[in-house]
């Protein structure tokens, strides 16, 4: 999967940005160019949607459709990891992996039998978005599963990222020569388009492009960077980790503003 997000809507962390981008042999690419790549790679079974120039959002298709058999088997062998995409009410979802308990969430969330993965997380999304009394750490933080995801809220221009803190997926951001956000699961696709300017996205967080990057798992503490530099000596965009020694002064705990559209990290 592939998400690019305009960087006056995005907002991604300063120091994923290398000083070192472009002073190497590879430049970063402009997003154009990155989706270009993409669906060339996928000539057969990928596509794209494009929103002007604030996101795009590319998708490769699996050969076979998923059915409900392969899903209680692929569950019974721990071996579900899905590539998926939905739309609904101008809310987009890129998910890759599976969720062990999206049974028992339907059920909470008071949806039908039949729903994928990325329409839960739409219809979770869309529901706390509007009226839901609870933060966003809480709700990804009852996601059981291996899983990694990119929802664009085209109405409120909002991006909103979280990957599992079990490792079973790969998730990967960074920075394109034009400042847009770039997230992927593909590593050499990061590479290609970001030079120097990336990092592997830090398990067990989420990044809103109002809310900033924070973990689900102990809210409470602030992200710190981590300078990262390569083989030959060139400094990369920084990793971030959970700061157990600095804690953030306030985060609203209940109310329509600790939804999944925002939260207060001062």
């Amino acid at each position: 999967m592939l998400a690019i997000f305009h960087k006056a809507f995005a907002h991604p962390p300063q120091e994923l940005n290398s000083p070192t981008s472009s002073k190497g042999s590879k430049k970063p690419k402009l997003p154009d160019e990155t989706l270009k790549d993409f669906l060339s790679s996928h000539p057969n079974n990928s596509f794209s949607i494009t929103f002007g120039n604030t996101a795009l959002l590319a998708y490769v298709r699996p050969d076979k459709p998923y059915s409900l058999h392969q899903r209680s088997l692929s569950l019974s062998l721990s071996l579900s990891l899905y590539r998926l995409f939905c739309g609904l009410d101008d809310i987009y979802c890129l998910f890759l992996g599976s969720l062990n308990n999206l049974c028992t969430l339907m059920k909470q969330y008071g949806l039908s039998k039949g729903v994928n993965e990325a329409m839960f997380v739409i219809e979770a999304y869309r529901t706390l978005r509007d009226r839901g009394p609870y933060p966003a750490d809480q709700v990804v933080k009852d996601l059981d599963g291996s899983f990694a995801f990119v929802v664009y809220d085209g109405k409120a221009g909002t991006v909103f990222t979280a990957l599992s803190s079990d490792g079973g997926v790969k998730l990967f951001w960074g920075v394109a020569a034009d400042g847009s956000v770039v997230i992927s699961d593909d590593l050499e696709v990061i590479k290609a388009s970001c030079a120097k300017s990336f990092a592997p996205f830090p398990t067990g967080c989420m990044f809103h492009s109002e809310g900033g990057l924070m973990s689900f798992e102990h809210p409470m503490n602030k992200m710190r960077p981590m300078p990262r530099i390569d083989s030959e000596g060139a400094m990369c965009g920084a990793n971030f980790k959970v700061d157990s020694y600095s804690r953030i002064n306030t985060m609203p705990r209940v109310g329509s503003e600790a939804n999944w559209t925002a939260w207060d990290s001062r």
